[in-house]
């Protein structure tokens, strides 16, 4: 019997069995027809390769990530995920659909159609992500009919404004649940559920949505399996007291999965993508057969993708050669049957410029900024205030709410004197001319300015800083370059990233991308940033949607409440500082 590729002496991981056995491996065309050793001298291959004894495992699967998040274009990231065995995704892009709505996500699927890792995708659900915002799309129940009859979807993005799940009946997310359960009653339909344990939690597991890869504690994922949820871990979530949970419970294996979310360029280029999950899982004392089956076979099962996720007679010929085990070591990447990678090769994903519509490269109407847009003008009286302040915390991208006494002189607020920073957020879409002004602390800059289009979701513009010089200079420095991320400090340019596609991605390779992000990172710590992932936690500072106070152009959000809060909360009589 003739096929087209035999791979002999290696150790194959079986799914159904969670373990490896000695095997052959015989492809036809693009999918397996053989695992074992008893007929291999049945096959006369096209060509045979010797495993040496290494391990074959399922190309890995990542079902929640943001291909926007790394600021690369779908080619670029699918030239990354080949390299570090990640061999199909499942991308939702709700980023670029928050810029351009449904014209962003087809261009987005368009863009990945020639790429050789395969990517489905989510829907995005919840664009915009509140009605607390301006963007420059929007994602509707018409919409989302005509995406799912494209037949390149998997499921219902995650549904982040959970608050009008629970709350709001008649709210745009609710309606959209209510629509695809009537219309689509198989789809899956993910979660964003951060903190929410029990009537909460029952209340959005009774609207259908059943996942949540937001940060886990024990606590919470214990609610969750209780409840049915299934549990995408992201890095952010591998606490020694979550891991341990998950080893020592046999019973969970199949509930949960690895996902990567938000994968900055340079940590992407440095370190790897799913695969540093599961190196980080096997270090951490996890079994490296559960690691591999909750990166393969479980993810799959969850998106019911039965043509992959195992090596097995019929699935497509996905798989990875491991020349270590324990270490994680990729040999060499197939792909639908074909070598994509090994340390020789490298499968030909590569950007090139006008990948995009012509107007997605035009996305940021506004003028340039002076610095006067950063006057703080408020009608109270001259005298002392209680303000509301955002504090920012090393090891997480939520917020706190603080409070301390600012000075009010002439009707501006005298933030210039104080140890904060001001964050500004400028709608950038033509819309409106909105502009919301916060006052910022904690584990953030301590001088200079940062200005960012990629400000998750809505990507308006923001600057934060302690000067107006520093601020008017970033700005002006991303507007002119159509989007990016803009790093500045005694009126000289430290880092920039134009991001010229909708202001949220570049066409750089994807080496010189991790490397201008690398660059971003230092700088922003050299303005005195400490947190483990500076650009997501600034670029967060506007999302809506995660605890607990953020900042859109409508103003401060009590994330929590849903809704906007004043900057000022009450006069301060005496001289007494309030914490």
């Amino acid at each position: 019997m003739h096929v087209d590729r035999l791979i002999k002496h290696v150790n194959v991981f079986n799914s159904f069995l969670k373990k490896f056995i000695k095997a052959d491996v015989a492809v036809c065309g693009d999918r397996v027809l053989y695992v074992g050793t008893e007929s291999i001298d049945q096959f006369d291959a096209s060509e045979t390769m010797d495993g040496n004894g290494g391990y074959l495992i399922p190309g890995l699967i990542d079902i929640h990530l943001h291909i926007e998040s790394s600021m690369v274009t779908p080619s670029t990231f699918s030239y990354g995920l080949i390299k570090n065995g990640v061999t199909t995704i499942i991308p939702e892009p709700h980023e670029i659909a928050n810029v351009f709505g449904l014209k962003g996500v087809q261009a987005m699927i368009r863009a990945s159609e020639s790429c050789t890792a395969d990517m489905f995708y989510a829907i995005p659900s919840s664009v915009p992500a509140t009605s607390l915002e301006t963007n420059g799309g929007d994602i509707d129940i018409k919409a989302i009919d005509e995406l799912i009859q494209s037949g390149k979807v998997r499921c219902l993005g995650e549904v982040m404004n959970y608050v009008d799940v629970i709350s709001k009946p008649n709210a745009k997310i609710s309606r959209i649940i209510h629509h695809i359960k009537t219309h689509y009653p198989e789809m899956i339909i993910e979660g964003h559920v951060p903190k929410l344990l029990d009537l909460d939690l029952s209340r959005v597991v009774y609207a259908g949505v059943n996942s949540d890869h937001t940060l886990q504690t024990v606590e919470g994922l214990k609610e969750r399996f209780k409840q049915g949820v299934f549990v995408e871990i992201q890095e952010k979530s591998m606490s020694e007291e979550v891991m341990h949970y998950l080893i020592d419970h046999d019973e969970f294996k199949e509930h949960f999965c690895f996902v990567t979310d938000d994968v900055m360029m340079d940590s992407f280029a440095q370190t790897g993508h799913l695969n540093h999950l599961v190196k980080k899982a096997i270090q951490m004392g996890m079994r490296p057969e559960d690691a591999i089956y909750a990166s393969t076979y479980a993810p799959a099962q969850r998106m019911k993708l039965s043509d992959r996720g195992a090596i097995s007679p019929g699935r497509f010929a996905d798989f990875v050669l491991l020349s270590s085990l324990k270490a994680f070591t990729i040999a060499s990447v197939f792909k639908k049957g074909k070598r994509v990678y090994d340390a020789e090769y490298s499968a030909a994903d590569h950007p090139h410029s006008g990948q995009f519509p012509q107007a997605f490269y035009q996305s940021v109407k506004l003028a340039p900024l002076s610095e006067k847009d950063f006057n703080v003008r408020l009608s109270y009286p001259d005298g002392r205030y209680r303000c509301r302040i955002m504090d920012v915390k090393d090891g997480t991208t939520f917020t706190e709410e603080t409070f301390d006494t600012l000075m009010i002189r002439n009707e501006q607020l005298d933030w210039a004197s104080s140890p904060y920073a001001l964050i500004s957020v400028f709608e950038r879409y033509g819309k409106n001319g909105n502009k919301g002004f916060g006052l910022v602390s904690g584990d953030t800059i301590k001088e200079g300015a940062i200005a960012t289009t990629y400000s998750h979701d809505n990507h308006d513009l923001m600057v934060i800083g302690h000067n107006t010089s520093d601020m008017t200079r970033a700005a002006n420095a991303v507007i002119r370059h159509q989007g990016g991320i803009c790093v500045v400090r005694d009126g000289r340019v430290l880092s920039m990233l134009a991001l010229p596609i909708g202001g949220i991605l570049t066409e750089l390779p994807f080496e010189e991308a991790g490397q201008a992000v690398a660059q971003l990172r230092s700088t922003m710590k050299q303005l005195g940033y400490v947190h483990y992932n500076p650009i997501m936690s600034l670029c967060t500072h506007s999302l809506a949607v995660s605890p607990a106070l953020k900042i859109t152009d409508f103003g401060l959000i009590d994330v929590n409440k849903g809704k906007v809060v004043p900057l000022v909360v009450a006069p301060v009589k005496g001289k007494k500082k309030i914490k």
